[in-house]
């Protein structure tokens, strides 16, 4: 366990550019488009601006062009937010570098709703979904610090295009590095448990983690599994938990829509149907506030659903019409 310290990922992700360049690697070039203060990849820019291209407000030629460079043995990281990355660049990641899978990485930072302060516009929910149906795409999204610079060295290390996600707010770093091993495609287990699964990807797996923690002293013991490798899912930590816990909750800082609660779901219809309930953005429209107050309540929220999927007979009313606010934002303006 680390020393309580928060680490936003996306301040991972420029350490971990950073250290790869450090360490000899001349094949890596990085592309921003106008952010690179935000994304962090200015740390690399100071160090190594021979390799670094601000290309400006130009996502779509941005992604063009790393695709092109990646025919000359380059391996180009693509660096936006989220928004922009996977929203507005798609159909240029689709057809530039999905389909001939050229070996580039994009990285997005400011994925999800604890963007807050950037406003409902930048709060991308939809990329997970955007980026797993572009075939041989693989979808990354880290937990903490450790986990965020283990997959950056992944991604660089493989073969093929990847999509990482990276968040805004600090977040907790929980792995040990001592002990820690990261390898693609492949689920961690947290916490033992027998009575629910907690399938959770990227803050929500810590979220998760103090949700089972309060449970535990209420006698129910939830199994928590993080899922850094959205696409190709681990499916056989899936079908174990849900064989041996018989029911599942998925969490996520993205729509319920075509993102890990969709991936989880999938493997269990076809292979082992078992109860799902899926946490994750739910919303009619975006909302904003601090980052904070918008992650607020998670370990909370993930609590009423452990109850409410059947562990327990009683069922906290009130505290269930809480749980379905878990993305909607405690700070709201009238309107």
């Amino acid at each position: 366990m680390a020393d309580n310290k928060s680490i936003a990922t996306r301040d991972s992700y420029g350490a971990a550019l950073l250290e790869l360049a450090d360490a000899g690697h001349d094949d890596i070039v990085v592309f921003d488009a106008d952010l690179s203060a935000s994304t962090r990849t200015s740390v690399f820019a100071k160090k190594y601006s021979e390799r670094f291209f601000d290309c400006g407000i130009a996502e779509c030629n941005m992604v063009g062009v790393a695709a092109g460079i990646s025919t000359f043995g380059y391996v180009p990281f693509v660096s936006s937010f989220a928004m922009f990355a996977a929203g507005r660049a798609f159909e240029q990641i689709r057809n530039s570098i999905g389909y001939p899978e050229l070996n580039v990485k994009i990285a997005a930072t400011h994925g999800g709703l604890s963007v807050g302060e950037d406003g409902a516009s930048h709060q991308c929910c939809e990329d997970f979904a955007l980026m797993r149906t572009i075939p041989g795409m693989v979808v990354i999204c880290p937990s903490d610090d450790l986990e965020a610079r283990a997959a950056v060295r992944a991604a660089y290390a493989m073969k093929g295009p990847v999509y990482l996600r990276f968040g805004r707010l600090a977040v907790p770093v929980f792995h040990d590095e001592a002990t820690y091993h990261f390898e693609l495609g492949k689920g961690e287990q947290i916490t033992e448990g027998s009575d629910i699964a907690i399938i959770a990807t990227g803050l929500m797996v810590n979220e998760a983690r103090l949700a089972a923690e309060q449970l535990a002293a209420e006698g129910i013991h939830a199994r928590v599994i993080n899922i850094h490798t959205i696409k190709p899912l681990d499916e056989e930590i899936v079908l174990k938990a849900a064989k041996e816990c018989g029911k599942v909750i998925t969490a996520e800082e993205h729509s319920v829509i075509g993102g890990l609660g969709e991936a989880v779901c999938a493997v269990l219809r076809e292979k082992l149907p078992t109860p799902v309930r899926r946490v994750g953005v739910r919303l009619l429209r975006p909302c904003m506030g601090p980052a904070q107050a918008v992650r607020s309540g998670c370990s909370d929220h993930l609590q009423d659903r452990s109850r409410d999927a059947g562990l327990i007979q009683k069922v906290n009313k009130s505290r269930s019409a809480y749980a379905d606010r878990l993305f909607a934002c405690n700070y709201r303006k009238n309107s």
